[in-house]
């Protein structure tokens, strides 16, 4: 309650300030380029929990408390945003914090990898059968992956920590000194081509090996089939396409 007489008390200051000052509402160039002012039309104020927005007519001001979402969808108005033509497989797209967000589906297959087990020796080579895949790219950026009994057909489904090296538990994944692409759509293939290490947090991503996943991978090499009740819950759809 504070805070909104606060807000309130804020917002009244900036109108009397504008009413009372006609250069408030007004922005010229110099007089010898001889261009015609131009006259302040809204102005936004954002503050700690409000944002208030003044409408500036013929020396009449008017104020009112909107929301952020209302600010943004004005703007985007005259923003197009089309995605193009979208990489096979792709489950949704995005515009987030870090720009364009594509989630691209890899079905269950079986991925060559190679495991750097020790610096300056040469990598150990696996053929893992893994489960369906989710990866959430951004062009030129390392993913964030998780695993999935099927191709995710609602937001209710469950997704699982993704079984691999290189992966966090909340889903990012260490790029080291791998350079993905900018097409997204390659980006899947990338990762799996870059080289893993057993450096990173890889805790919790088995069932049967929960402490040391490379246990998994060493059982994994050679087989045909990911076996999907070994897979360890993460959370929802909508938990990462938040």
């Amino acid at each position: 309650m504070a805070g909104k007489k606060m807000n309130e008390a804020i917002a009244k200051s900036k109108i009397d300030t504008l009413t009372h000052d006609p250069a408030g509402y007004k922005w010229a160039l110099p007089e010898s380029l001889e261009v015609p002012a131009d006259e302040l039309k809204a102005r936004l104020d954002f503050y700690q929990d409000a944002v208030m927005l003044y409408l500036v007519e013929a020396g009449v001001i008017a104020t009112r408390m909107v929301s952020a979402r209302d600010v943004a969808l004005a703007l985007l108005r005259e923003v197009p945003l089309r995605s193009g033509l979208l990489p096979e497989n792709t489950l949704w797209w995005g515009q987030g914090r870090e720009g364009v967000e594509i989630a691209l589906w890899r079905p269950p297959k079986i991925w060559p990898v190679a495991l750097q087990t020790e610096p300056f020796r040469p990598p150990r080579r696996l053929k893992l059968p893994m489960p369906g895949l989710i990866f959430l790219c951004s062009p030129g950026r390392p993913p964030r992956v998780y695993a999935a009994k099927k191709r995710p057909a609602r937001l209710e489904d469950t997704v699982y920590h993704a079984p691999l090296f290189n992966v966090f538990s909340d889903g990012r994944t260490c790029p080291g000194t791998h350079k993905y692409p900018g097409a997204t759509g390659e980006i899947p293939e990338s990762f799996f081509a870059s080289f893993f290490t057993p450096a990173a947090d890889y805790m919790g991503r088995s069932q049967k090996y929960p402490n040391d996943l490379l246990k998994l991978w060493a059982e994994l090499d050679g087989h045909n089939r990911y076996p999907l009740g070994d897979l360890v819950p993460f959370g929802k759809v909508e938990d990462i396409m938040k």
